[in-house]
C-alpha cells in the first residue's frame, strides 16, 4: 500500500511517469477518452512502477495497451484473480507484465502496475474509455479529466481493516497535451474550459464539427473541466447503433444496442407553483480536510465557510411550514436537533446561530453511521424527505454508502454535492443515482450556492411516480431495457435508456419509445420517434455504455446478498469480457511474451509521489517532506498538519498559511440573513448599509401610510433584481417569499412604493419584476 506520500527512490528522484496526453473525442453527448502516459526507468536497476490515479465513475475502459520501443502488447480482459495471478508469475520470473484494475471499494479510482522495466527503458501506456457527459444547469454537456485523487478515510470499525491505497491528497504533477474533436448531429455554440485552451476551430461550414486544443505548456495539477454549448442540447434523441460483426446474434454485442436521451417537460400549470411541504434534511462534511480551500486562487473559501454561506441561503429558502434539520459528521456526527422540526423563525434563527460557529473539527469522514441514523428516523406523512449531503467525497467505503442509499429509496431522494477537486465521482453521482436526486460538483471557481440553489428547485418540484416505459416497433421485432427502471425524472434534467433490438422487419424501419409518468396525480406522456437503421460506425460506444450499465446494476444485486450471488459474478465476469469494458471482477492483463530475454537483477517497487493539491508554504513544504519519512521517524513537535496513524490521513492546518485578512461578508448573503423566515425584512441600519444607505436615508424616503417591514422588504427585491441579477439562481426563493408576503399584506400605494424605493436607490425595476 503507498504511504502517506508516495514512496520515492533511494535518490529522493521522481517516479518515472514522466508525461500524459489526452485525445478526447465527442460525439453528441458520449465522450470517448484515449490517454497515453509516458514512463521511463530512470535507475539502474529494473524497477516495476504503481500508479493510483482517477476516472470517472461512470466511465467504461474499454482499451488498455503498452508500446516498449517497437513492440506493442495489447492486454487482454480476464477474470480479477486470474489476471492477477498472471501478472505476479510474469514479474516474478522477469517479464515485462502490466496490470489494470478497478478498485475494489470504489468505481472510479484505478491501479496501474508496469512490471518489470529495464534500467533506461520507455514505456508507454494507452488506456481508452468512453462515458456520457452530464448535463449542466444551463443545457452546457460537462467533461471533466480529474488531476487529483483525495484521501479516501478508512473508518477504525470498517470491516476491511485495511490502510486504503490512496491516503493523501493525490495531484497528478506531470505535463499534459490535451486535444478535443467534437462531432454532432446539433450546431455547436460554443466551448468552455476551466483552462486555457487555443481557438476553437471548426471544420465545417455547418459548425457541426469542430476542434480544439488545450494550450502548450499546461501543467496537471488541477482537473481539466470543459463546457460544451450545442443550440439544442435539450432536444431528445436516439441513436441506434450496429451490432459487432464478429458477436453471436443474441448476445448483448451480437444485435444492435439503441440509447435514448430524453428531457421530460412538465406541464406548465403542474410547475407553476413548486412544493410547500416537504423535510429537508443538511448533511454536512466537517472533517478536516473541509479546512482546506476551494480552489487555488488567492480569493478563494475555505470548504467549510462555502458550506456554512450556503446553508445560510438554504434556510432561508425553506418554504413556512416544511420541516428540517443539519448533522454534521467526522469520525462521529451531531444534529441541531434531536428530530426534524417545524421551520419557523424560532427554530430558523436557532440553527442559524449553530450554522455560524460551524468548524471543520470533527476529524475523519465517516457519512455512514448518521445516514443510518437518519434512515432510522420515521418520515413525516405528506412531508417527503429530502436530503442534502455536502462532502469532499474523501471516505473509501464508498460501495457500502451506495448500497444503503439504494436500499432506503422509496422513503427519501437524495442530492449530493461534490466538494473541492478530487470529490469521488463514484460516491457523489452514485447517491444521486440510488436516491434518485441529483448531483453536483462544485470544483475550480465555481460558487456552490447557484448548484445548491438549483437542486432545491428540484427538490420542490413534486415527485414523479408510476413511471412506465413502453415500445412501439414493428413486426418481429422486440426491445429488451438493459437500463435499470427509472425511478425519477426532473424538469429539462436527461433521462436515459438503453436497450437490445432483437430481430428483424421486412417492412417499416422506424419505432418509438413513450414513457408514461403522474405528476401531482396528472398523467402526463412523453414520447420519442426514432429511426431502426444503425447509424455509421460509432466504435461499439452504445453498445459499451449499455454493458457498463448492466454490469453496475447486477453488481449492485450482487452486494445485496442472496445464494444467486456465484451466478451473478459469473455474469458479470462473462458480460465484461464479451463487451471488453472493466469491472469489479475482471482486470486488464498484458504480458510481454516475445521478450527475447528476462530481465536480470533484483526488481524495485516504486509508487507515484503525490504532493498536496494547494500551494504550499515553506512550513508545509518542510510537514510534507516529515510526514513522507513517517513510518522511519517519530514527531517529537507540534506540526501544522496532523498525522492520523489508523488510517495514515493527513489534514491541512488552515491557520498555517491563512496569511491574508478575512474578506468582507458578501453584501447578497449580508441581505439574506437579514430576512425573516416569513420572507420579510425590517427597518434597520444593517438593511440600510447593505444599500450603502443611512438608516436615516432610508426611514425618510417612506411614505407615512407605508408599513416599514413592506417598505423595507421593497427596497430589498428591487436591490435583488437591479444589482444582483446575475445571481438570481441564488436568491430566487428568497424573493418568491418576499413577493408573497408583500401580497399577503395588501398594502396601500404599492406603485409609489416601488417608485420611491427606485428613486433611493438609483435604478429602474417595476413591479411585474418583483412579482407583486
Amino acid at each position: 500500500m503507498v504511504n502517506c506520500c508516495g514512496l520515492v527512490s533511494e535518490k529522493n528522484e521522481p517516479v518515472p511517469l514522466k508525461s500524459i496526453s489526452v485525445e478526447l473525442q465527442v460525439q453528441d453527448h458520449v465522450a470517448s477518452v484515449r490517454s497515453c502516459l509516458q514512463y521511463v526507468n530512470e535507475e539502474q536497476r529494473p524497477l516495476e512502477a504503481v500508479f493510483v490515479f482517477p476516472l470517472p465513475a461512470d466511465a467504461a475502459v474499454c482499451h488498455f495497451s503498452a508500446r516498449i520501443g517497437e513492440q506493442e502488447i495489447r492486454a487482454e480482459l480476464q477474470d480479477r484473480q486470474s489476471a492477477r495471478d498472471q501478472y505476479d508469475d510474469a514479474v516474478s520470473s522477469g517479464q515485462q507484465a502490466f496490470l489494470l484494475e478497478e478498485s475494489e471499494e470504489s468505481s472510479d479510482v484505478f491501479r496501474l502496475s508496469v512490471g518489470c522495466l529495464s534500467p533506461g527503458q520507455n514505456a508507454s501506456i494507452t488506456i481508452v474509455y468512453i462515458i456520457e457527459l452530464s448535463v449542466q444547469a444551463d443545457h452546457a454537456l460537462r467533461f471533466c479529466l480529474p488531476a487529483v485523487l483525495n484521501p479516501r478515510y478508512t473508518p477504525a470499525a470498517s470491516a476491511a481493516g485495511v490502510v486504503p491505497e490512496v491516503s493523501s491528497a493525490s495531484v497528478i504533477p506531470y505535463t499534459l497535451s490535451l486535444s478535443v474533436e467534437v462531432r454532432s448531429s446539433d450546431r455547436i455554440s460554443r466551448l468552455e474550459s476551466s483552462c486555457t485552451l487555443d481557438p476553437l476551430e471548426f471544420l465545417d461550414a455547418q459548425h457541426t464539427h469542430a476542434m480544439v486544443n488545450l494550450s502548450a505548456g499546461h501543467r496537471f495539477d488541477k482537473d481539466v473541466e470543459l463546457f460544451l454549448y450545442y443550440e439544442n442540447s435539450h432536444q431528445p434523441s436516439a441513436v441506434v447503433e450496429a451490432a459487432a460483426s464478429a458477436a453471436q446474434s443474441g448476445s448483448l454485442m451480437g444485435d444492435p444496442a439503441l440509447m435514448i436521451s430524453l428531457y421530460p417537460e412538465f406541464p406548465a400549470d403542474v410547475m407553476s407553483s413548486l412544493a410547500s411541504q416537504g423535510e429537508f434534511i443538511f448533511v454536512v462534511d466537517r472533517s478536516g480536510s473541509m479546512d482546506c480551500r476551494m480552489h487555488h486562487g488567492n480569493d478563494a473559501q475555505m470548504r467549510i465557510e462555502s458550506a456554512r454561506d450556503t446553508l445560510l441561503l438554504l434556510l432561508k429558502s425553506l418554504p413556512m411550514g416544511c420541516y428540517f434539520n443539519i448533522y454534521g459528521f467526522g469520525s462521529h456526527f451531531e444534529s441541531f436537533f434531536p428530530q426534524s422540526v417545524v421551520y419557523s423563525e424560532d427554530t430558523m434563527e436557532e440553527a442559524l446561530k449553530r450554522v455560524k460557529s460551524m468548524s471543520a473539527d470533527m476529524g475523519g469522514t465517516e457519512i455512514l453511521q448518521p445516514l443510518k441514523h437518519i434512515y432510522s428516523q420515521p418520515c413525516y406523512p405528506d412531508h417527503p424527505r429530502q436530503l442534502f449531503i455536502f462532502t469532499d467525497g474523501e471516505v473509501w467505503n464508498t460501495k457500502e454508502l451506495l448500497d444503503l442509499v439504494k436500499s432506503h429509496v422509496y422513503s427519501h431522494r437524495c442530492f449530493s454535492f461534490g466538494i473541492g477537486e478530487g470529490a469521488s465521482t463514484a460516491l457523489i453521482t452514485g447517491m444521486a443515482r440510488e436516491g434518485s436526486g441529483h448531483a453536483q460538483f462544485i470544483t475550480g471557481t465555481d460558487r456552490m450556492q447557484p448548484k445548491v440553489m438549483q437542486s432545491l428547485r428540484f427538490a420542490l418540484q413534486p415527485a414523479v411516480d408510476n413511471i412506465s416505459v413502453d415500445w412501439t416497433v414493428p413486426e418481429g421485432v422486440t426491445v429488451d431495457m438493459l437500463s435499470p427502471p427509472i425511478n425519477t425524472l426532473f424538469q429539462g434534467q436527461r433521462a436515459l435508456i438503453y436497450a437490445q433490438i432483437k430481430g428483424q422487419s421486412s417492412g417499416k424501419k422506424e419505432g418509438a419509445v413513450t414513457v408514461k409518468y403522474r405528476l401531482k396525480d396528472q398523467p402526463v406522456t412523453n414520447q420519442l420517434q426514432f429511426t431502426l437503421k444503425p447509424t455509421e460506425d460509432t466504435g461499439l460506444t452504445i453498445h459499451r455504455l449499455a454493458a457498463r450499465s448492466v454490469i453496475r446494476s447486477l453488481e449492485l444485486e450482487e452486494r445485496a446478498g442472496g445464494a444467486d450471488a456465484e451466478n451473478i459474478r459469473r455474469r458479470i465476469v462473462e458480460l465484461s469480457v464479451q463487451a471488453g469494458v472493466s469491472s469489479a471482477h475482471t482486470a486488464f492483463i498484458g504480458v510481454n511474451k516475445d521478450s527475447k530475454q528476462t530481465v536480470k537483477g533484483p526488481l524495485l517497487q516504486r509508487r507515484v509521489p503525490v504532493p498536496r493539491m494547494f500551494q504550499m508554504s515553506a512550513m508545509q513544504g518542510r510537514c510534507m517532506a516529515m510526514c513522507a519519512m513517517a513510518p522511519q521517524m517519530a514527531f517529537d513537535s507540534p506540526m501544522p498538519c496532523s498525522l492520523q496513524s489508523s488510517n495514515m490521513m493527513i489534514e491541512c492546518d488552515a491557520a498555517s498559511y491563512e496569511e491574508e485578512a478575512e474578506p468582507q461578508k458578501d453584501p447578497l448573503l449580508q441581505l439574506v440573513s437579514l430576512q425573516k423566515a416569513l420572507g420579510y425584512w425590517e427597518l434597520s441600519a444593517s438593511l440600510a448599509a447593505v444599500f450603502g444607505k443611512t438608516e436615516d436615508e432610508v426611514t425618510n424616503q417612506k411614505a407615512a401610510q407605508v408599513d416599514g417591514s413592506v417598505w423595507a422588504t421593497v427596497l430589498a427585491l428591487i436591490w435583488l433584481y437591479a444589482f444582483k441579477s446575475d445571481q438570481q439562481d441564488e436568491w430566487q426563493f428568497v424573493a418568491i417569499k418576499a413577493a408573497s408576503w408583500i401580497r399577503s399584506q395588501k398594502p396601500d400605494g404599492l406603485s409609489q412604493c416601488v417608485c420611491d424605493g427606485n428613486v433611493l436607490l438609483g435604478c429602474q425595476v417595476t413591479e411585474d419584476m418583483l412579482g407583486i
